[in-house]
């Protein structure tokens, strides 16, 4: 029994290392972080993550930034910025736009949540009221237009990382309004002609709108300072060679947004752009992370060993109680490992279309993007189906479903229960980047349970085929594995690698629908899909091999990415 808890304990070890290497990080040079609830103008709730540097007091008020995160991403998602704006001495706002992380839904309302963020940020006695910075990612820079908007004299300067002034969302920008304005907007950017009207990122310089920003009747000079600080009028445009998801989590970037408030703001504490350490944290909770899920498949091996979990234990295949696993071999293999890696991939876009265009957030189903990942999911369930029957037969095991179950919740329950402390502990989830384990809100544990079901079966369906085909106790260990990660995330490695070697080589995605702001989001939204259904395939494959039986690790599965999906977008109605 001692034995079977080794992985667990090594995924535990992982959760601390991860947690300690990134709580020391975030809170280097004494700043502390708190977790803050406050209430908006129209009585909704708001989240956001405070940092607090100690040089500000309330006898010394520091300068303070409002940093919020882009669509269906969270408050974490700038931790970056927000790490390296506090060792500077600012005050840092990181907020959860509405509908997202901890605040109140629906998403897009109120300005999306900026002018409640910029009215609690002004209200903290810590904070140089007469300092005060924006800046915003993606959907992040309209909801600090907003702010901006509801209170023009509320702030001093901004930075804009890959969004702009206008429409859809905020009012067109001027040589006077907003003021101060840092733009930086990647050479890759995906988003170019939603923000700036231009066809490819680097054409953004023959930008009119941002011509109209900038004040000039020809192309705009990256690097250049346009206008007066000290009038508000300032512009500059920074234009690294970077994509949309990547100006969260580039050094280039962050350090553009330093230097531009070091200019603007006054009262920081002065380190040089290049000295940062923020990606450490994104290291530790990469390192915690992956703790996570060998802590999932330690739990559940551990927990198989209990008495009442006797009845799921794989059976002996050498006593005749069990008989020995067929596969697919020769061209079926083949067949089965292309329909299985390809499928998904392929009906992704149209998959995507039809949820966005059919499935529209409701009460019943208050959440778009995992509307979305639902109606693919019916698809390739039914696909998946539809082939069953041409994959090896198996026998059925009787009798293990509620044990199946049982153990699936315990196992994903010790998971929760490790974020639970680690964000107790050190104020983190388990993320890298756009992936990003969360807590759920008692909101989205409702919604939760409504998207429950249907991912599950999901799973249920899908991982049972795989197997039939794959899975043999006579396969070697790393070969089963390997086999099972490729069949389940291959299509989407060659999906996602060939969307962005497209960008590299054209400067635009490749559009396979008639919409051209559609495939920007999705695109990014399945670079998701390779690490998710990784982790899926390694649980599927580990407890398949402790049960011989697919369901416990569809179980596992369909709890977790439920959780996973719900916690980590956002919610458009009301709930």
């Amino acid at each position: 029994m001692r034995g079977r808890w080794s992985l667990a304990i090594v995924g535990v070890v992982l959760i601390l290392a991860g947690g300690l290497l990134a709580h020391f990080t975030q809170t280097a040079g004494g700043i502390r972080i708190e977790d803050v609830r406050f209430t908006g103008a129209k009585g909704n709730t708001m989240s956001g993550l405070l940092y607090i540097p100690p040089n500000a007091t309330p006898q010394i008020p520091a300068p303070g930034i409002l940093a919020v995160h882009g669509y269906i991403n969270s408050r974490e998602t700038q931790d970056g910025f927000a790490i390296e704006f506090a060792r500077r001495g600012y005050v840092v706002l990181a907020l959860d736009q509405t509908g997202h992380g901890y605040s109140d839904p629906p998403a897009f309302a109120n300005g999306f949540g900026g002018p409640d963020g910029l009215a609690y940020l002004r209200s903290l006695e810590i904070v140089d009221k007469n300092n005060i910075g924006l800046e915003g990612h993606s959907m992040g820079g309209w909801t600090v237009l907003a702010a901006a908007t509801a209170m023009p004299d509320g702030y001093k300067s901004m930075v804009l990382e890959g969004s702009s002034t206008g429409k859809p969302f905020a009012a067109e920008g001027t040589t006077t309004w907003p003021r101060n304005v840092a733009l930086v907007f990647a050479k890759y950017e995906e988003f170019s002609t939603l923000m700036w009207g231009v066809d490819l990122a680097r054409d953004v310089t023959q930008s009119p709108k941002l011509w109209a920003l900038f004040g000039t009747q020809g192309p705009v000079e990256p690097g250049k300072v346009y206008g007066d600080i000290a009038q508000g009028t300032a512009r500059v445009l920074h234009t690294p060679a970077i994509t949309h998801p990547a100006e969260h989590i580039s050094h280039e970037a962050i350090g553009y947004s330093l230097d531009w408030f070091a200019k603007t703001l006054q009262g920081g504490t002065h380190r040089p752009v290049d000295d940062q350490i923020w990606f450490r944290k994104e290291i530790g909770t990469l390192i915690a992370l992956i703790g996570f899920v060998a802590l999932l498949i330690g739990a559940f091996d551990a927990l198989l060993e209990a008495p009442m979990y006797s009845r799921l234990r794989l059976p002996e295949i050498a006593d005749g109680t069990m008989p020995e696993h067929v596969a697919a071999s020769g061209r079926r293999w083949t067949a089965a490992f292309i329909l299985s890696a390809f499928i998904p991939a392929l009906t992704y876009y149209p998959a995507f279309a039809l949820g966005g265009t059919f499935v529209k957030p409701s009460a019943l189903l208050p959440q778009g993007i995992t509307n979305q990942i639902l109606v693919w999911a019916i698809i390739n369930g039914l696909i998946t189906l539809a082939l069953m029957r041409f994959a090896p037969k198996r026998a059925s095991r009787s009798g293990i479903v509620l044990q199946s179950l049982v153990i699936a919740i315990a196992t994903v329950a010790i998971g929760y229960a490790a974020l639970w402390l680690a964000d107790l502990a050190f104020k983190i989830d388990f993320r890298f980047w756009t992936v990003a384990v969360k807590l759920m809100s008692a909101k989205q544990f409702l919604i939760f349970l409504i998207y429950l079901v249907p991912f599950t079966a999901f799973f249920v369906i899908a991982l049972h085929v795989l197997h039939r085909n794959f899975s043999t106790m006579a396969a070697p260990r790393a070969a089963l594995y390997l086999t099972n990660i490729l069949a389940l995330t291959l299509g989407f490695i060659v999906l996602v690698g060939g969307q962005y070697a497209i960008l590299w080589l054209t400067g635009k995605l490749f559009n396979p629908l008639p919409d051209p702001g559609f495939v920007p989001l999705s695109t990014i939204v399945a670079i998701q899909f390779v690490p998710l259904l990784a982790i899926c395939a390694v649980i599927a494959t580990f407890t398949w091999r402790r049960t011989g039986s697919s369901l416990p690790g569809a179980l596992i599965c369909g709890l977790f990415v439920t959780w996973y999906v719900v916690a980590g977008t956002a919610t458009q109605a009301a709930f």
